[in-house]
């Protein structure tokens, strides 16, 4: 007999091949005890035969628990969980349906509605809700790897169309207005920003290390895409001068007071308001240094090499490896053509301290390092 008592509690012990599996079965109730001990039963023969587990009565939220332990959690799936949670956390992930995220997006517009009659938030897109959709997709994938659902039941869903929307760049006379509106920290990073099209995450991880001030070249230490690892980007000429104005053996080239910058919200935002500028991403220096690119005439391989993209869709792209003294004629054309645009302002130099704005003729390249002036420095402190 596998069923059994021990005090007022049931046990069983179930022979499955030579194993003996042994549990109790936390009931008193005869009739109870025996349904547990036929699926337990049921669950060691399933193991044993390797067959799916289902559990489609699992709770979204408890799904979404098991995925922070045993997942490959990524910044972005717990950022988007704390809009779609609240939603779906109560729902079996069985019952999931296409219907239910169209109700979900219903219920976003209306939550922001809501929020912006308050608060005035920004507008919300449907290209912000696309993406709660994707890493609500991505769950529901890991379930059904998983063996929790036999299958993705929003596998197939279309997402809404995301509209293409203009992309701020900033002009050389709005740039020379922010640099001098920026801090002392702030200022070398903007300028390394618009010289080399590296993410915010880029700059603020990058060593000394992987600067080779012999060849003239920076190795991204750390990017947000696999392309964009360890890429190799040709110093400009502003950049080269900031590096060696504040060269070091190692460790991160930008810190506050020797600390790790988290963050550029702050300064970013005191910077624009200070130069009189409206509103704009930081991640807008990257599309700047890509359109400089373009009206420089450098074409598309050579931009997604300096940018760290990924080649596209076409098999042949995967392929195409750019030289590196393409590269260089990459950044040496961007600097003819900032030259000519800052030469054409009368500006130059901007009101900052330590940095100068570089004049390159096209036949014979050369370098100028003015000092700012006393009053500009004047201004930037107290701003």
């Amino acid at each position: 007999m596998s069923l059994y008592k021990r005090g007022d509690v049931y046990w069983t012990a179930i022979w499955i091949y030579g194993v003996r599996t042994m549990r109790s079965l936390e009931t008193s109730n005869r009739r109870q005890a025996e349904m547990l001990e036929q699926r337990l039963r049921d669950e060691l023969h399933a193991k044993r035969f390797q067959l799916p587990n289902l559990k489609p009565e699992m709770l979204f939220g408890e799904l979404y628990a098991r995925f922070l332990v045993e997942g490959e959690v990524k910044p972005h799936h717990r950022d988007r969980a704390k809009q779609f949670l609240p939603f779906f956390s109560e729902m079996s992930i069985g019952q999931i349906t296409k219907n239910d995220i169209v109700r979900y997006r219903k219920h976003r517009h209306q939550q922001h509605l809501r929020k912006q009659a308050k608060e005035n938030p920004k507008p919300l897109s449907e290209t912000t809700i696309n993406r709660d959709v994707e890493v609500i997709r991505h769950l529901l994938f890991w379930a059904a790897d998983e063996g929790f659902i036999a299958a993705n039941p929003i596998a197939r869903i279309r997402m809404v169309r995301e509209r293409g929307k203009r992309r701020p760049v900033m002009s050389v006379a709005d740039e020379i207005k922010l640099i001098g509106a920026c801090s002392p920290h702030l200022r070398p990073i903007v300028i390394m920003a618009l010289d080399t099209g590296m993410r915010r995450g880029e700059l603020l991880h990058q060593q000394w290390e992987h600067v080779d001030f012999e060849r003239n070249l920076l190795s991204v230490t750390r990017s947000k895409t696999a392309e964009g690892e360890h890429r190799s980007v040709p110093l400009s000429r502003r950049v080269r001068a900031l590096l060696d104005e504040g060269r070091k053996s190692s460790g991160l080239i930008f810190d506050y007071d020797g600390k790790p910058i988290h963050s550029l919200k702050t300064g970013w935002a005191g910077a624009l308001r200070r130069a009189g500028l409206a509103h704009t991403q930081f991640h807008g220096l990257r599309h700047t240094f890509n359109s400089r690119l373009v009206e420089a005439g450098v074409i598309a391989d050579v931009r997604k090499a300096l940018m760290g993209h990924s080649g596209g869709g076409d098999v042949h792209s995967l392929y195409t490896h750019v030289e590196l003294p393409v590269l260089r004629e990459a950044i040496h054309r961007l600097d003819v053509w900032h030259a000519e645009k800052v030469r054409s302002l009368g500006a130059l130099k901007h009101p900052g301290e330590g940095i100068s704005l570089l004049v390159i003729q096209k036949d014979e390249p050369t370098e100028q390092k003015d000092q700012p002036d006393d009053a500009s420095q004047d201004s930037t402190s107290a701003a």
